[in-house]
């Protein structure tokens, strides 16, 4: 893959963008025990955004993540959280989210969204960093983000948690979710 453009800004990044599940991480962590963070990913998602270089508010994005994609490189934890204690993938199989705004600062942007999980919608702001433009050997054009923000999951319903005998829960109420996205520009 060729370096990154470094000359190009979002302006001129207008186009429709389809994420590239291969080369795309949807990554989270969650304090464990009080002591620990554990770490996971989903694996099965599919999403687009549109970027307006004259108007970068008028841009926009949305994703769909399948739920029981989930993976923390742990079996049992796994079925723990697809079961009704937390994601429920039974009864809720997507966790969604669509733009509502973006809002860009140069070459950083927010955007703003409902992220529905657990079947409760909720407006979040993901900050991203624009990493760059480049064409693959194929001739592809490909963009680059890394983004980030924090929920908490109670705020979707997701209260299971077990007391710890020396105080605290066993797990943590903050999820960091950290995004970093490589899309295809369609014709």
């Amino acid at each position: 893959m060729t370096t990154p453009t470094t000359n190009l800004t979002l302006a001129n990044a207008t186009g429709t963008w389809v994420i590239d599940a291969s080369h795309t991480s949807l990554a989270f962590s969650a304090r464990h025990a009080m002591v620990a963070k554990v770490r996971g990913s989903f694996g099965d998602y599919s999403g687009s955004f549109t970027i307006d270089g004259d108007n970068l508010a008028a841009s926009s994005a949305e994703l769909t993540i399948q739920t029981a994609s989930i993976d923390t490189k742990s079996p049992d934890r796994d079925g723990h959280l697809k079961s009704a204690d937390f994601l429920d993938v039974e009864n809720f199989p997507t966790i969604t989210f669509v733009s509502t705004a973006v809002k860009a600062n140069g070459n950083d942007v927010v955007v703003t969204g409902d992220l529905t999980i657990h079947g409760v919608t909720t407006s979040v702001d993901v900050a991203y960093e624009f990493v760059g433009i480049s064409q693959d050997p194929w001739g592809n054009t490909k963009i680059g983000f890394e983004g980030s923000t924090k929920i908490s999951r109670k705020e979707f319903g997701l209260t299971w948690n077990a007391a710890l005998e020396t105080g605290g829960v066993l797990v943590g109420d903050e999820i960091k979710l950290n995004l970093d996205v490589e899309a295809n520009k369609q014709a």
